[in-house]
């Protein structure tokens, strides 16, 4: 059963009722580093799963805004996303043109090549950057916290050892290409 938003809003709702708003957040804050959505999909697909009985919602009143939407959980929304967390994904492909294109670099300008390496990069750095604050975050909180994010934490280890390669990599090519230019 492949990965699909739904599955994602479900994992958030699972752990606690949210508005669009709120999940639109939480994609940023925490799903986001492997799975993105925007405003517009996220807004379609609860007005989807609450047509097909997975989500329910209450509404929620504010002083000088518009009442907002609480989302939560139905039953069969509880055994939607069980029923998918207990089969077995396909492995993802990956479609990266930054690797096509070092395959083709033989044509390109090695200099180009080597900045469009060091943004690379340095995005990854960054990105670790932001992981490691978060590991941090983890590690600062208390035992009963680290219990309760113990598998979404593994998510950003996993997270953090990706960017590592990433840097790791990038590393490699940047000697090779700084290398090849000397030549």
């Amino acid at each position: 059963m492949p990965m699909s938003l739904k599955h994602a809003i479900l994992t958030l709702l699972e752990t606690e009722e949210s508005s669009g708003y709120d999940l639109l957040k939480q994609f940023q804050s925490r799903l986001g580093y492997f799975w993105n959505a925007s405003h517009q999909q996220i807004y379609a697909q609860l007005k989807t799963m609450h047509a097909d009985g997975l989500i329910d919602f209450h509404i929620e009143a504010q002083d000088n805004k518009p009442d907002k939407k609480i989302y939560t959980l139905t039953n069969a929304g509880r055994d939607a996303l069980s029923d998918w967390v207990r089969h077995p994904l396909k492995l993802g492909k990956v479609n990266d043109a930054l690797l096509v294109k070092l395959y083709a670099g033989h044509l390109a300008d090695q200099s180009q090549l080597l900045e469009e390496m060091k943004d690379y990069r340095d995005n990854h750095q960054r990105m670790l950057n932001t992981f490691r604050a978060i590991e941090d975050e983890y590690r600062s909180s208390t035992k009963k916290e680290q219990e309760n994010l113990a598998l979404p934490y593994l998510t950003l280890r996993r997270g953090i050892i990706g960017e590592q390669a990433c840097l790791d990599w990038a590393d490699e090519v940047i000697r090779f290409l700084k290398g090849a230019r000397s030549r």
